[in-house]
């Protein structure tokens, strides 16, 4: 809906994607502004008032991941608008690499300031990062967008009559489909991967949170890799189902982490899911930027978006409720006494993840041998973005 309705904002100024990233990074700084004051109240309830942190908690994540979602859809889309036909995949390719690269700083800037874990610390933290949220987003924002012509109103069925067309596109809906259930296979583990180190192999905090720098940074190699790659004509479904092939080894060095009792395989294997997914969602992203119907570039890429947020977040709730269940079953040794140990909730979760990998491979033939005969390799790199 986001991405249609930044297609067709009906703006007297005549912008059409600024006032929805506007609007996306007011929501995230409300949420951040709120989160940690929720969590501390969650870790530390009064008699009562448990309602209160776990509403205002549910509420911060809810905020911050609507306001990310919309930036992500109206930014993608207003990048799309300012390349040029030919250059649009490298470019969105590029933002996907600098999403990255922050992810990476700021992962490791938060396990230093985590390291000796304070509530007040944590105030400060989430804080500080709504208003480096606020900063970046406005100084991102500044004359970004031309001024077009000033627009009426919408269509009263627009929607439905451009979401059909969408649809009718060949493979559209497999391609949405694989979208989902690559994600979710990449997804599900995490909300368990920082427990699971710090539970099942006894890491600190500090060691945890760097987790996501690990997870980014093997991300960011898949990106340099991907453009070497496409330089030389690999198509992108062959790439995503390359990434979904790295996802299987990936998890096995996370499962066998604990009962070697090694901190540096658990590390390489969330290094190696990075990677994988990484290479899945370039090789995802570059379909998307390649389908027909350019002229509704917002509601393409937010039909992706859409589906890769809502597939994340019930892959992330499905694999914090099957941790937990099979876990107590464990407990209470209804599943053997061989698996009567906290390990077991966390390895069924990541098992059900290859199964999904194997699931997405096949979901990926039919893409990948539609695209098989493109005639002319993708040129990828800085010196093809426009000036």
């Amino acid at each position: 809906m986001i991405g249609y309705r930044s297609d067709t904002h009906p703006s007297a100024l005549g912008l059409r994607r600024l006032p929805y990233m506007w609007i996306g990074s007011l929501l995230m700084f409300g949420g951040l502004a709120i989160m940690p004051f929720a969590l501390l109240n969650l870790a530390e309830p009064r008699d009562g008032l448990v309602w209160v942190g776990r509403l205002g908690a549910g509420l911060a994540f809810l905020l911050v991941g609507a306001g990310m979602q919309i930036t992500q859809t109206a930014g993608l889309a207003l990048a799309t608008d300012i390349a040029p036909k030919d250059k649009r995949p490298r470019v969105v390719a590029l933002l996907y690499g600098m999403l990255l690269v922050g992810m990476i700083v700021g992962g490791g800037v938060l396990g230093y300031l985590l390291s000796d874990f304070q509530p007040v610390r944590l105030i400060q933290v989430v804080q500080g990062c709504a208003v480096v949220v606020v900063s970046l987003n406005l100084v991102s924002l500044w004359k970004q967008e031309a001024r077009g012509p000033r627009r009426g109103a919408r269509e009263p069925d627009g929607f439905s009559r451009n979401w059909q067309r969408l649809m009718a596109i060949p493979k559209m809906r497999r391609f949405l489909w694989t979208v989902g259930l690559g994600t979710a296979a990449f997804s599900m583990q995490d909300i368990v991967l920082e427990p699971y180190g710090g539970q099942v192999l006894g890491l600190d905090v500090g060691f945890t949170s760097s987790l996501t720098a690990m997870s980014a940074g093997g991300g960011l190699m898949a990106f340099v890799l991907s453009a070497r790659f496409l330089s030389r004509g690999l198509d992108a479904g062959r790439l995503a189902a390359a990434g979904a092939l790295l996802g299987l080894p990936a998890f096995a060095c996370v499962i066998f982490s604990a009962p070697l009792e090694s901190a540096w395989l658990f590390r390489s294997g969330a290094a190696l899911i990075g990677f994988s997914g990484g290479l899945f969602s370039v090789g995802m992203l570059l379909t998307a930027m390649d389908m027909p119907e350019k002229e509704h570039a917002g509601l393409v890429l937010g039909a992706w978006g859409a589906v890769q947020a809502s597939a994340a977040g019930l892959a992330m709730a499905v694999g914090g409720v099957v941790r937990d269940l099979v876990a107590a079953l464990a407990e209470q040794g209804l599943l053997g006494t061989a698996l009567n140990s906290p390990v077991t909730g966390y390895s069924f979760v990541f098992h059900l993840e290859i199964y999904m990998l194997f699931v997405v491979l096949v979901a990926l033939g039919p893409l990948v041998s539609r695209r098989r005969s493109a005639a002319r390799p993708t040129k990828f790199g800085l010196a093809e973005l426009p000036g």
